[in-house]
């Protein structure tokens, strides 16, 4: 196939990269925020944690193929970024919210990440590691990937898309297009698989902002306030799995509240 050629996988890969980058920068108007009000307000640490972690795990995938230096480069820079993210985020946080994102990095970016690198380590070898690895990240990633289906019921179910902004969805969407192009051509069905999903729910999303933005302008929709606060939640850690080889990105919304004293402590 020409669109599958010689020199397709540095195309998509390359354009890949650079969509994925566009997207790891999408929070610094949050962080900017963060930073002139000297307060993370009701700012949750989960999303880049998650987005941290996906790099992570990719970027051990990337080392363990032969010639994966356009994985290695995105995720590398991606775990620049998103360290960067949660080290501003520490610094204005209040102390509740401080030993939440402690526990959060220590259990989940050095604990869980730890775990699989040293077990893929001791009952893996050669090739059955690298494919064990993949089988990890493209989990990671469909599980991820469910998120969104929170939202698409909340704007169905509220007919509005104020939860879900257009931009932020269609350059998803994109990323998502590339990295499945970039995964066939190279034969890596481990990155290939999972972005049909991304691209299928980014689909989605686009659709029904067009079916229900002229609604959502026309009519203020009564929603359910426990509704309102799970879609809003789930809106700011929807596709948090790293935008560079399986989709991810981080939809900045703020939420009502402070983070509760149980669930900062738990």
């Amino acid at each position: 196939m020409a669109l599958l050629g010689p020199q397709s996988s540095i195309i998509f890969g390359l354009l890949g990269n650079l969509v994925s980058f566009l997207v790891y920068l999408a929070p610094l108007p949050t962080f900017y925020r963060i930073f002139k009000k000297k307060s993370t307000e009701g700012f949750q640490p989960i999303p880049y944690s998650v987005a941290l972690f996906s790099a992570m795990l990719l970027l051990y995938y990337a080392f363990l193929k032969v010639n994966a230096f356009i994985l290695i480069t995105i995720n590398a820079i991606g775990c620049v970024i998103e360290s960067l993210y949660l080290m501003l985020y520490m610094i204005y946080a209040a102390k509740s919210a401080k030993i939440y994102t402690t526990k959060l990095i220590l259990l989940f970016n050095i604990g869980a990440f730890g775990l699989i690198v040293l077990f893929t380590y001791i009952f893996s070898v050669g090739s059955l590691r690298l494919t064990v690895v993949g089988w990890i990240c493209a989990v990671c990633s469909v599980c991820v990937f469910a998120a969104p289906l929170s939202v698409i019921r909340l704007v169905i179910r509220t007919k509005s898309v104020e939860y879900m902004p257009f931009p932020l969805s269609c350059c998803l969407t994109i990323c998502a297009v590339m990295w499945f192009l970039y995964g066939l051509s190279i034969h890596d069905y481990f990155i290939a698989t999972p972005n049909v999903l991304g691209v299928g729910f980014g689909v989605t999303q686009m659709i029904l902002y067009l079916i229900y933005t002229k609604r959502s302008n026309e009519i203020m929709p009564v929603v359910d306030p426990k509704e309102q606060s799970v879609g809003i939640t789930t809106a700011q850690n929807q596709e948090t799995i790293n935008p560079n080889g399986t989709l991810s990105g981080e939809i900045e919304i703020q939420t009502l509240d402070q983070p509760s004293e149980e669930l900062m402590n738990a």
